[in-house]
């Protein structure tokens, strides 16, 4: 479990982002929703006063006028009226208009009377009743207003149109300038509420941040192995509750891990002890063997048979307590590099030679010497272990490569020992497992004379040299194990052996 310093800057910096984020645009969103409603509510409200204000004033005007109006109205009574109605309301700056079939009479010769839409006026025509509309030219709004003079205005008598028509047009300036200054308003008050979210957010975020980061800190300390970490528990929140739960986690893996410790290390001692134990009669056994086979030649065939079969098997549970022994050592962390600066090429051949297989390998060394500091016993076991696995579980012919580097690793700095063989290779399913301690990559070999600890102990010696093994079937057939080691203990590259790929079991 890692935590890059990377990805908890942005885990921190992209909760609080979207924190803050998320509060402005509910701060934005409430402020647009809050300043439309008032808005609308506030525009319809003024427009509706002023609306009804006018045409109350207007009709109020005509009705106290109608009376003395003709019948049948000429030019010059439609003239006299709208110069009436405009000296009445002269400090208004209304508008008049009048119309009586043809006839058409407006107050100053500079109205156009364009604001009063045709729509209106066939309205007007046929409603007994004031119209108005509100319209714009020119970037100005007025309101215009239609009011047609009846005939029987008594309650007895229903409302019948003259055909006299008095129009209104009134510039609603004041107005407009009240529903500039509520947008304005609006707008003005969207940055206050903005920064408000945004503290708002920050101190939410702030809250909810410290137990993130607090936890983020802890899972960080028990994957770092301080499994005694804990939280501080305040609060019966949501993240209260998940930082008991990360306790309460976190206690039972403290118990769980010392006991899995406190059995491998138990197991560690026990496999020692048993080693140990072992070493001395199986010394005395080795050399009771040794005098027997000196003497089984002079036994008879099935004495014979017999003694050298428990000196076979004597050896063979030699060896693996030494290796038994080895492994003891890698785990208790006591094994350590006896280092020095060899000739590679020579402590290859005296590896073959000791062993007597130097007709059964065939060898690519460099010329010249190829120096590297590395331990010479633990080399030796790396190359012993590989060329063995590889007669044993192999088919000739047998091939060892030592160069300097490689095409991805530079001369001066690594080695690389290949070996391969032309055996059967190994199955798909074994790869993974290749290392592994006891791991045999056929079930038919059960039973041989490797103690299954081979190739662990060879990735263990690689390991503490700082290298890498890889193991893989050719693509003509049989295996090969690559080994690459640092010709200088700082060369390491921090890999210890690849298992995803594989190779001969040992």
């Amino acid at each position: 479990m890692t935590f890059p310093g990377k990805a908890r800057a942005g885990l921190r910096g992209g909760l609080r982002l979207r924190l803050v984020v998320g509060f402005a645009v509910v701060a934005v969103v409430s402020a647009l929703t809050t300043g439309a409603l008032t808005f609308r509510e506030a525009r319809t409200g003024v427009l509706q006063q002023s609306q009804d204000a006018v045409v109350r004033e207007f009709r109020d005007s005509v009705d106290a006028r109608a009376p003395g109006y003709a019948d049948r109205p000429g030019q010059s009574e439609l003239d006299s009226m709208v110069r009436e109605l405009a000296w009445t309301h002269r400090s208004q700056q209304w508008r008049f208009l009048a119309t009586y079939g043809d006839l058409r009479a407006v107050y100053g010769p500079q109205d156009s009377f364009d604001a009063v839409s045709p729509e209106l006026q066939r309205s007007v025509r046929t409603r007994p009743a004031a119209v108005f509309q509100r319209v714009r030219r020119d970037g100005r709004a007025y309101l215009v207003v239609g009011l047609p003079v009846c005939y029987g205005t008594s309650a007895a008598t229903a409302p019948t149109p003259s055909g006299l028509v008095l129009y209104l047009v009134v510039p609603q300036k004041s107005e407009q300038l009240y529903v500039n200054a509520l947008v304005t308003a609006i707008e003005r008050a969207m940055l206050p509420a903005l920064g408000l979210a945004v503290l708002l957010a920050l101190l939410v975020a702030r809250g909810v941040l410290r137990p993130v980061r607090a936890l983020g800190r802890a899972a960080r300390r028990m994957a770092a192995g301080h499994l005694d970490t804990r939280l501080a528990v305040s609060g019966s929140d949501e993240l209260a509750g998940l930082s008991r739960t990360f306790n309460d986690t976190a206690a039972a893996l403290e118990q769980s891990v010392a006991e899995l410790r406190r059995m491998e290390a138990q197991a560690r001692r026990f496999a020692a002890d048993v080693s140990h134990e072992l070493r001395t009669p199986l010394a005395a056994m080795t050399a009771v063997t040794d005098v027997l086979d000196e003497r089984s030649s002079r036994l008879d065939d099935v004495t014979g048979e017999a003694v050298r079969l428990v000196s076979e098997e004597t050896s063979r549970l030699a060896r693996l307590v030494d290796d038994l022994m080895e492994i003891s050592r890698f785990d208790a962390g006591a094994a350590e590099l006896a280092l020095d600066d060899i000739d590679m090429v020579e402590s290859v051949r005296r590896t073959l030679a000791s062993r007597g297989w130097p007709d059964q390998v065939t060898t690519e060394l460099p010329d010249g010497p190829l120096r590297a500091r590395v331990d010479p016993r633990r080399l030796d076991v790396v190359v012993a272990n590989l060329v063995g696995n590889a007669l044993r579980h192999g088919a000739p012919p047998v091939t060892l490569r030592l160069t300097a580097g490689s095409a991805q690793l530079p001369e001066d700095e690594w080695v690389v020992i290949t070996v391969t063989d032309r055996g059967p290779g190994v199955p798909q399913a074994a790869l993974p497992h290749i290392f592994e301690r006891f791991y045999k990559a056929s079930a038919a070999r059960t039973r041989s004379e490797s103690s299954g600890l081979g190739l662990a102990i060879t990735a263990e010696n690689i390991r503490l040299h700082g290298g890498r093994i890889r193991a893989a079937d050719r693509p003509g057939g049989g295996a090969v194990f690559t080994v690459e080691l640092p010709r200088r203990r700082g060369s390491t590259a921090g890999t210890t052996h690849d298992q995803r790929e594989g190779g001969n079991g040992a």
